[in-house]
């Protein structure tokens, strides 16, 4: 990554990162898409708990950024023993986080979803619940994977993971109907599955990281706790925690404000975050090809190198994904009728949600790239702060003041959405432009050279 066409690189690992990250959401579709043939309760169920387990989630997420960004670095500075120091640290903390985070997440499924949906019927209520508890199951095997995908990410290895998520995702389509119909299980179904495939994906990370056939040779010797690492990666990870626990708890508050409105409103919401969650893909994929080239770039101090690689993505993901907004646009109606072919009051309301949103996509994708940017340099704080003010400053007062005070209701939520994606690339691309961004020299600032060089680390 540190040598050769900066656009071929960027593409060798932005392509098949948004391949995986589709077939990963695939899982998340799949489930709308069956779930969406039992009606839609079952459809508003699953929405009232994606937010909630996104914001669990975040808690540990941070650790599996920072992992990345120091293998990257190592990576780049050609320290294979450092790689694997830090790879077998970030799976120890993260399977520890994994478990406090599922047990944590079912206790407090019941008070959660009883405090969204106040005025909902009980029926809704219970659903959402049985699906966020076998969801929070699920989860250790689910962050174990994400980790696997982060430190493949960081060496540059995007190509594996690819493979066992297309595996893992075309199981799940068939065990989705079997758990939901067959055995009528319902909207737990969907989670069951989820849980059965994401067991062998995790399983099958491990067995290649400890096998020395991913780029990393995970050791016991490397899992045993390094304090003074794990608590550099804490400080790294703990910005990037912030930011994704800042963006999860804005997604649950946005379904607290589109919880007040009745069940079709719901689910007209699940059907549009749905179709944002794929649509994002293309910009997420190039955010983090973006950040494993300039931390390798970075680690081998071309500074330079990193920052064209920066606009050559920024322009990449503003034309994709301005050319699917355009898409969604004309092709709206079809796109909601999909999901819930037999709810007509939900396809015309995900209709126009899917309207006022799909021309401002194009801004999302520059702010994602450069986010990516900020993280691979080592800048989780400009990261976190970027997040914060989109949704905390941008979006949700906007949501709030439109919905509750003028008359436009649940359309004032979905006029949030380009709000919000048009200020934010803006405060983004402004604070990329001062320069500041490569500055930090992320492994000499940490010390861990010294440590390495002392026999700390090894």
């Amino acid at each position: 990554m540190t040598t050769g066409s900066v656009f071929s690189r960027l593409m060798s690992l932005a392509v098949p990162v948004v391949f995986a990250n589709l077939l990963q959401t695939a899982y998340q579709f799949i489930d709308t898409v069956w779930v969406g043939r039992v009606g839609p309760t079952a459809v508003a169920a699953v929405s009232l708990s994606f937010p909630i387990l996104f914001l669990m989630i975040s808690l540990g997420g941070g650790l599996a950024i920072a992992g990345s960004i120091l293998v990257s670095q190592f990576k780049g500075r050609q320290d294979q023993k450092q790689v694997n120091v830090v790879a077998g640290q970030t799976m120890s903390a993260m399977l520890v986080m994994s478990f406090l985070v599922a047990a944590l997440g079912y206790a407090l499924s019941d008070p959660l979803i009883h405090l969204m949906v106040r005025n909902a019927d009980t029926n809704l209520i219970e659903q959402a619940v049985i699906y966020l508890q076998w969801t929070f199951i699920a989860l250790p095997t689910l962050f174990i994977f994400a980790v696997y995908q982060s430190l493949m990410r960081g060496v540059g290895d995007v190509v594996t993971p690819l493979y066992i998520v297309g595996g893992t995702v075309l199981l799940n389509a068939i065990l989705d109907p079997f758990f939901i119909f067959t055995l009528d299980m319902g909207v737990a179904g969907a989670a069951v599955a989820t849980l059965c495939t994401q067991s062998l994906a995790a399983l099958a990370g491990f067995w290649l990281m400890f096998s020395g056939r991913a780029g990393v040779q995970l050791q016991l010797t490397c899992m045993k706790p390094r304090w003074d690492l794990l608590v550099r990666m804490f400080r790294l990870g703990l910005p990037a925690s912030v930011e994704q626990s800042s963006r999860a708890l804005g997604i649950t508050m946005m379904a607290f404000l589109v919880a007040n409105y009745s069940t079709d409103v719901v689910a007209a919401y699940g059907v549009g975050s749905r179709v944002l969650g794929f649509v994002i893909i293309p910009a997420l994929g190039l955010s983090m090809a973006t950040s494993t080239i300039v931390g390798q770039n970075l680690g081998a101090n071309k500074p330079d190198r990193a920052a064209t690689a920066v606009r050559i993505a920024s322009i990449i993901g503003f034309l994709v994904l301005t050319l699917v907004g355009i898409l969604v646009f004309f092709f709206r109606t079809q796109i909601a009728s999909f999901f819930v072919p037999d709810a007509p009051e939900v396809v015309a309301e995900a209709s126009h949600f899917l309207k006022i949103i799909a021309l401002s996509f194009g801004f999302i994708g520059v702010q994602q790239v450069l986010n990516g940017a900020f993280r691979g340099s080592g800048n989780t704080m400009i990261s976190m702060v970027l997040s914060i003010l989109s949704l905390w400053v941008f979006q949700f007062p906007v949501a709030y003041v439109l919905s509750d005070r003028t008359s436009l209701a649940q359309v004032g939520i979905w006029w949030s959405y380009p709000v919000a994606n048009v200020v934010a690339m803006l405060v983004a691309l402004g604070w990329f432009a001062t320069g500041s961004w490569n500055q930090k020299r992320l492994l000499e600032e940490a010390a861990l050279r010294d440590a390495a060089d002392t026999g700390r680390l090894d």
